[in-house]
């Protein structure tokens, strides 16, 4: 069976899938999905059974081929299931399985469909999204001097605008100028020029996407955004954040922005996962995550 590419055309079809499917890992968020269609791992979905399939086809390792749970409002169906449904599609696996599922039905330990294995470096970390907008009590003093030196440095040349379609390009002029800072080539760097591929795309689609971002400028030019991307009733995404790293305190100041001005109708705010990268790690638990929340891969057996 060939199955459709995945692109924001498709967006308003697809979309009601999502509402109240129950998978609480970040990947599981249409507009997530759509975006990380890339030059590397291209994006595809069929409809079976009124149930949502998506894939991605690793193009440079085909090894990697994988699907992610079906997506259906309350969906949950037996690991018998979804084998089928791998094998009719010619999908290897499955990535970013919520540790419910596999408790759930008891594929941690031997069972006849899967071997079942933990994808650490995909693991989600949650916060409250109270926690990140008051960085009350000292595990949060170094954040608040980091922002206090921020708008003592930057004072009256700061400002804080919501991303739309007449500032994309801004944002864009100003993700090719952080990409001076961190080689976003595909010789040099992979993950980072997926990433870069990804949040172009969400930019130039943020609004039929159901998406909300905030932008910082400093003397009037770009030099910070963030995106929020849907997830659950009570919570989302914190999908793209970057700022140029020369810039004292602006991260931590963009962080406390975007608790304020995205999330203030969500009680948790996914800050994804760390890729197995030891500094994103680092800083996403000096933010204090009330949870992390584990990945598995589901390798059929046959």
């Amino acid at each position: 069976m060939t199955m459709q590419p995945l692109t924001p055309a498709v967006y308003p079809q697809l979309k009601d899938f999502f509402h109240g499917q129950p998978h609480l890992l970040s990947i599981y968020s249409l507009p997530s999905l759509i975006c990380w269609d890339t030059p590397v791992y291209r994006a595809v979905y069929e409809i079976l059974d009124d149930v949502l399939i998506v894939g991605y086809y690793c193009t440079l390792r085909p090894w990697e081929n994988h699907l992610i749970l079906p997506i259906a409002p309350q969906w949950d169906e037996p690991p018998e299931k979804i084998w089928h449904i791998a094998r009719k599609l010619g999908f290897p696996q499955y990535y970013y399985v919520p540790r419910e599922y596999v408790i759930r039905h008891g594929l941690e330990g031997e069972n006849p469909y899967f071997i079942c294995t933990e994808q650490r470096e995909y693991e989600d970390y949650i916060y409250k999204t109270n926690d990140l907008v008051q960085l009350r009590g000292n595990r949060y003093a170094n954040k608040r001097n980091w922002i206090t030196r921020f708008l003592k440095d930057n004072e009256g040349q700061y400002f804080l605008e919501r991303i739309t379609e007449s500032n994309a390009e801004e944002c864009l002029a100003f993700l090719e100028d952080w990409c001076e800072y961190y080689d976003c080539s595909p010789q040099a760097n992979e993950s980072l020029a997926c990433e870069k591929h990804a949040t172009m795309t969400m930019l130039r689609h943020i609004k039929g996407l159901d998406s909300e971002g905030l932008l910082v400028r400093i003397k009037g030019k770009v030099s910070a955004f963030a995106i929020r991307t849907p997830l659950a009733e009570d919570m989302a995404n914190l999908t793209f954040e970057k700022a140029f790293p020369h810039i004292i305190g602006l991260y931590p100041f963009l962080d406390r922005e975007c608790a304020r001005n995205l999330f203030s109708g969500y009680e948790y705010i996914n800050k994804e996962s760390d890729m197995g990268l030891h500094g994103l790690a680092q800083s996403k638990e000096s933010y204090h995550p009330v949870q992390r929340r584990k990945s598995y891969c589901l390798m059929l057996k046959e």
